[in-house]
Order: structure tokens, then C-alpha cells, then sequence
């Protein structure tokens, strides 16, 4: 089974004259081949949280963790073959008008991720995660957007499972977060520390209107 786990960082807010809303949006994708892959990032989470939180109900969060809990997690789940897919929306440069329509903008940049993934590789079927966030009506939009989009991309034999999660019940969501943030903040910070520690796992990353 191919499972896709998708997430973003920070969120799409376009104010930048009464607040001061980030320059950059980040999509990104992390592709995992196997069931037994999917474990392996779901226990170095675990094991994670364990070791260096055993006092606290909390989740990995890229914003939150400090780049000494990112390796300790990196270093559990390197030798783990999975890939990463990201892409990064320059905000400044959307026209006014679909600043307003949000939903729009994130199914689009969500869609122009997912087109980049090889789903020739996926031979049984395709699992998509994404951390939920939505309300019904904006699920149901993003997922019918969605299967539109993909369903020339993925062999009819092939089912496609579209899944809105909490990170703290699938928790390679929380996985995905961290890589996320690291994307991101190289592109809004120039920041690329954790970057840099996983940039091997990446198989596509640009900014959209450059």
C-alpha cells in the first residue's frame, strides 16, 4: 500500500497591512511505501514523545520542538525509506481576489503537490492522510476536488482512500509536521538547521509564484 501523509505549515492568511501574516505557505507530502514503513515513523514518534516528553501529553510539532528533539527523531527514522514532496506558495503574489477564497488556494496548492507523486509505484492501494482541520462541508470540497484530479493519475484497479485525521491518532502526521516546518522556514527565514538534517528524503520542492 502507498500511504500519502499531507500537511502544511502556517496558515493562509493574506492581511499584511493590519497584521503581520507569514510570506510563505508550505504544503508538503511524505510518501511511505508499506505498511511496515508506516510503523516504523509511527513508533519513532512514539518512542520520541517517550523518551524526551514522559511527563507530558504533547505531539511533535515543527513550530514547538527544539532541533535537539528533531535529530534525536531524524536519527530513528533515517534509515527509513520514505520520500518527501513540497510545495511552497509565495502569498504575495496571489491576486487579491483569491486571497478571499482560502479553500481554493489550498486544494490547488494541495493538488499541484500530489501531481508530482509517481503513483506508478503504487500497486494495491493508495492511502491519503491528511490532519484534519476542515469542517464537513470543507472536507467533503477538498476530497471531491481531489479524487477529480487524481483519478486519471491512478489505475482503475487501484482503490484511493482519502482520510482526515488527528496527528495524535495517526501519528505519522506529527512526522510530516516536522518536515513541513523545516520546508517552510527555509523559505520564510532562510533558516535551513533542521533543514538540513533531512534534505535527503526530498524528492521535490519549489515555490510556487517565485
Amino acid at each position: 500500500m502507498l500511504y500519502l501523509y499531507l500537511d502544511e505549515s502556517v496558515d493562509l492568511g493574506f492581511d499584511f497591512f493590519a497584521k503581520k501574516p507569514s510570506k510563505y505557505f508550505t504544503i508538503t507530502v511524505m510518501l511511505v511505501q508499506g505498511m511496515e514503513n508506516r510503523k516504523k515513523i509511527a513508533r519513532a514518534v512514539k518512542r520520541t514523545l517517550q523518551h524526551k516528553f514522559p511527563k507530558q501529553r504533547t505531539e511533535l510539532k515543527g513550530s514547538k520542538q527544539s532541533i535537539e528533539v528533531k535529530r534525536y527523531f531524524y536519527r530513528h527514522v533515517e534509515s527509513v525509506p520514505f520520500e518527501l514532496y513540497a510545495l511552497t506558495l509565495n502569498k504575495r503574489r496571489v491576486y487579491d481576489y483569491l486571497s478571499q477564497k482560502r479553500d481554493r488556494v489550498y486544494n490547488f496548492i494541495a493538488r499541484k503537490v500530489l501531481d508530482v507523486i509517481p503513483f506508478a509505484n503504487a500497486s494495491v492501494r493508495v492511502g491519503l492522510v491528511i490532519d484534519r482541520s476542515k469542517s464537513k462541508k470543507e472536507i467533503k470540497e477538498f476530497d471531491d476536488y481531489l479524487i477529480r484530479q487524481l483519478i486519471g493519475r491512478i489505475e482503475p484497479r487501484i482503490p484511493l482512500d482519502i482520510d482526515h485525521h488527528l496527528s495524535h491518532e495517526d501519528l505519522p502526521l506529527q512526522a510530516v509536521d516536522l518536515f513541513s516546518w523545516g520546508i517552510f522556514r527555509k523559505y520564510e527565514k532562510g533558516d535551513r538547521e533542521w533543514f538540513d538534517v533531512f534534505k535527503g528524503k526530498i524528492k521535490y520542492d519549489d515555490v510556487y509564484l517565485p
